[in-house]
């Protein structure tokens, strides 16, 4: 029987999401649920369009439900909000209020007996369970994590919200200084100023005040206050032509020493390298929607994340075939 997967909201992400379920044999897109006017919407597959008011007529006929909005004003809302009437998984990716939306999100699963997994992606993620393994193993020592140099779909999103701006997009960019100290074992002590700097490339709209726009940027919380960040004006055309694709990646860096005198050290370092940071993301989502199917079905109901899970979870494989391949 294939998992029944429902998507919420239809960008870049969304589009990832119906791609990426394509690829998986156990898996079925029954509808993309969007608040513009279904008519006005195309699918990558082919696969209906509803109206996001429409979605609480589907709870028999989606066992998860993936939600692709925004973290900025989307998520904090949607996912809450869904998690009373469907399984859902979210890739809210604020950091400093990922506690918020787990208490949220965790008593309105639980309220509705459903599964939730939040903030699932890259980074948070995939890179938030290697920072577990690291500093797991090498308990006496220091984690990194740089990003980039890439898009990063949740700021360019914020950007995109302030009044005024048509179009933009974020690169983040990790300062070269600091990735190599740290990978020369010198185990800097870094702030967040000193290990990144962010990039925007933004299309005003006619008229707009782009000093403002640029103040409005550079000090937003959470997202723009604490890096050394730089604003470029640039045309729609110009946009359309330089800042076309997703790339991303990043690193996870964990440098510890083992031994009586401490005299050992050790680096482990995981690394990815993204043609497309949004169709990366919606795999990810993808197979944890996996995950938060089979949670459910044995009775785990609440709010999850990926450090929650158990790995096996997220394959297609059953447990003996997965343990055979790759234990």
């Amino acid at each position: 029987m294939s998992i029944r997967i429902g998507i919420y909201g239809y960008g870049n992400l969304g589009r990832g999401v119906e791609s990426a379920i394509a690829q998986n044999p156990d898996m079925q897109a029954v509808g993309v649920f969007t608040r513009r006017d279904p008519k006005s919407v195309k699918t990558v597959t082919g696969i209906p369009v509803y109206s996001a008011d429409e979605a609480q007529a589907f709870q028999d006929k989606i066992d998860v439900m993936i939600l692709c909005g925004g973290s900025a004003t989307d998520l904090p809302e949607q996912t809450p909000y869904l998690a009373q009437y469907f399984n859902v998984v979210d890739s809210f990716d604020t950091h400093a209020k990922i506690p918020v939306q787990l208490q949220k999100v965790d008593a309105a699963a639980k309220g509705a007996n459903k599964t939730a997994a939040i903030s699932v992606g890259w980074d948070p993620g995939l890179f938030s369970l290697l920072r577990l393994y690291g500093e797991s193993v090498l308990s006496e020592g220091n984690t990194y994590t740089f990003w980039g140099k890439g898009v990063s779909q949740g700021h360019s999103d914020a950007v995109r919200r302030v009044e005024g701006v048509a179009n933009a997009k974020q690169y983040t960019v990790p300062v070269e200084s600091a990735l190599c100290a740290v990978r020369a074992g010198e185990n800097p002590v870094l702030s967040t100023r000193q290990k990144h700097t962010r990039e925007c490339f933004v299309v005003a709209k006619e008229g707009a005040d782009k000093a403002r726009i640029e103040r409005e940027i550079k000090t937003m919380p959470n997202y723009f206050d604490e890096y050394d960040t730089t604003v470029y004006f640039i045309s729609q055309e110009e946009f359309d032509e330089e800042h076309g694709g997703l790339p991303h990646g990043g690193v996870v860096i964990r440098s510890g020493v083992t031994g009586a005198e401490k005299e050992h050290k050790h680096c482990i370092e995981y690394s990815l390298k993204l043609d497309s940071n949004a169709e990366f993301t919606a795999s990810v989502l993808v197979a944890y929607a996996r995950a938060v199917y089979r949670l459910h079905g044995e009775g785990v109901f609440g709010c999850k994340t990926v450090l929650d899970i158990p790995p096996i979870y997220l394959s297609a494989a059953s447990r003996a075939e997965t343990i055979a391949k790759l234990l």
